[in-house]
């Protein structure tokens, strides 16, 4: 199940899949005296629970860069995330390392969260943070940050965050809610779902 809020559901698991969510971002910025707004953790750990309590999930996989660098680890960061933890205490969370998560470290211990390297298999998915194929199985992955740009009539243009589904390896947009995106290189037979609001749209094959 693809979702608005930029992320997926495989409901034969109970398990909700983001991927780059880049917590402690704006605070990283903010260290470097780079003015950028505030907010943003809380943003995506609401989103996240939402998303939890409304698919009712029992594991939450990050495919990768949860963390955004080592400044994550503020107080600040911490805290919003410990607050949360403990109001999903029964969750297991699971991270699949990405390269961000191995400059910034892997979580406190105290999150309970269980960190691995990539791919970690479930099911027919190989579970990973960069897009590439794993054999056996089907990877989905991160890390790009992907979305596809639209132009109308007028000449007006809008980049649109996009779940984007090549042969053997699938790449989700990014979840966080300070993140950039980049267009990717749709080739014929590839599947891109465009999120769009509140919906999550199939784009004409390529």
């Amino acid at each position: 199940m693809l979702l608005p809020e930029k992320a997926a559901f495989l409901p034969d698991h109970h398990t909700l899949l983001v991927a780059d969510a880049h917590v402690g971002k704006a605070v990283s910025f903010r260290r470097w005296g780079v003015p950028v707004p505030r907010g943003t953790t809380g943003e995506t750990l609401d989103r996240l629970t939402r998303l939890i309590d409304a698919m009712a999930a029992t594991r939450l996989v990050f495919l990768g860069d949860f963390l955004h660098s080592r400044r994550a680890h503020a107080p600040s960061t911490l805290g919003a995330l410990h607050r949360w933890r403990e109001r999903h205490a029964d969750l297991e969370v699971v991270l699949v390392r990405g390269n961000h998560d191995d400059r910034a470290g892997d979580p406190p211990a105290t999150l309970g969260v269980r960190c691995a390297d990539e791919p970690w298999p479930l099911g027919p998915l190989a579970l990973c943070h960069h897009p590439r194929p794993v054999a056996g199985l089907y990877a989905l992955a991160g890390h790009l940050h992907p979305c596809i740009g639209l132009s109308g009539r007028a000449r007006d243009r809008l980049r649109l965050p996009c779940f984007w589904f090549g042969r053997d390896v699938g790449v989700m947009p990014a979840f966080g809610s300070f993140t950039g995106m980049h267009p990717v290189p749709v080739a014929e037979g590839d599947r891109v779902y465009a999120v769009a609001d509140a919906r999550v749209v199939a784009m004409p094959a390529a």
